[in-house]
């Protein structure tokens, strides 16, 4: 028992920490190469802690088990946007561009979509076809392109973000590592505790299973949005949940079709809300961002899905 409790602190000092040189080492790539902030949390910062999401889906997959690969996307994508993005807005308030809402939040929200109509309308039972899957990597390839293609911005030389190019790319792999590795020590040696604890299987799945994918997005924002970058952290987490959809789900479509037997309308609903959620806190309260407030409705939104979750 004692060993699980020294694994368990040691693997939430390697997210501190992974997180921590991730924002750094993204930073700087950003401020080098040109690239924003937010597009640099979209790609390197959302695809690298997508990976546990990946890892999952993937080999729910290939042993053909659709709930697996489905159920930890729709879960993560909540769970990123209701309770981390809506932590993160709390810690304190996230700034929203002209671009965010013109572009990367409404596809966020049409990728969200075309996931329910596709997984629960589209054919005789329902689900994601290799074919839907091929559309769903089309889409993602699509949106990469329109990212990367949008003007550069003058590399900065800002101080603390100067670091060589190099040795930001070290600073990103090592957080990397960090993150997926440290996560994956936590949520083990936690859920060991927990079973030692008599906490039931169901709850375990709930929690620390289903947030322990999402515990490096969670570390990442709000490393990031305690040193002022807030785009780094709307790019995370919306690029996660883009990669989760239309990448991940993509891949694991083209492997194995997905079913959608065992996902109701309370699951969809809170995924899709979710996403809305961002949008609808541009034009709220105080506009262009997701301020406090909305952070807390994000997290109350977030205590009555899995409130919902424990009763079914």
């Amino acid at each position: 028992m004692f060993l699980t409790w020294i694994l368990l602190a040691v693997g939430l000092a390697m997210i501190v920490f992974g997180a921590d040189f991730l924002v750094s080492g993204a930073s700087a790539i950003a401020r080098r190469s040109g690239i924003s902030e937010f597009v640099i949390g979209l790609t390197i910062v959302g695809f690298g802690t997508s990976c546990p999401e990946l890892v999952v889906s993937i080999t729910g997959a290939l042993s053909g088990n659709s709930d697996v690969a489905i159920g930890n996307v729709i879960g993560s994508n909540s769970f990123n946007t209701l309770f981390i993005l809506g932590l993160t807005a709390v810690i304190s308030p996230v700034a929203i561009t002209s671009k965010n809402k013109k572009r990367d939040i409404p596809i966020v929200i049409a990728a969200s979509l075309f996931l329910a109509v596709t997984g629960m309308f589209i054919g005789d039972e329902g689900g994601i076809s290799r074919i839907e899957g091929a559309i769903f990597l089309l889409a993602f390839a699509a949106y990469m392109y329109y990212c990367f293609k949008q003007p550069a911005e003058a590399p900065s030389e800002e101080s603390g973000e100067s670091m060589k190019i190099s040795k930001a790319v070290i600073y990103v792999i090592a957080g990397l590592g960090g993150l997926i590795y440290g996560g994956q020590m936590f949520v083990d040696s936690a859920t060991d505790i927990a079973h030692r604890l008599g906490i039931s299987d169901k709850v375990i799945a709930i929690t620390l299973l289903a947030g322990g994918t999402s515990l490096p997005e969670l570390a990442t924002c709000i490393v990031a949005v305690v040193r002022k970058k807030g785009q780094l952290a709307l790019g995370n987490i919306l690029g996660s949940n883009i990669f989760n959809i239309l990448l991940i789900l993509g891949c694991a479509a083209v492997i194995s079709p997905l079913s959608f037997k065992n996902i109701n309308y309370v699951d969809m609903g809170a995924l899709i809300v979710s996403q809305i959620l961002i949008l609808t806190s541009a034009y709220a309260g105080k506009k262009n961002t997701i301020d406090r407030l909305d952070g807390a409705i994000m997290l109350l939104c977030e205590g009555v899905y899995l409130t919902l979750l424990f009763l079914a």
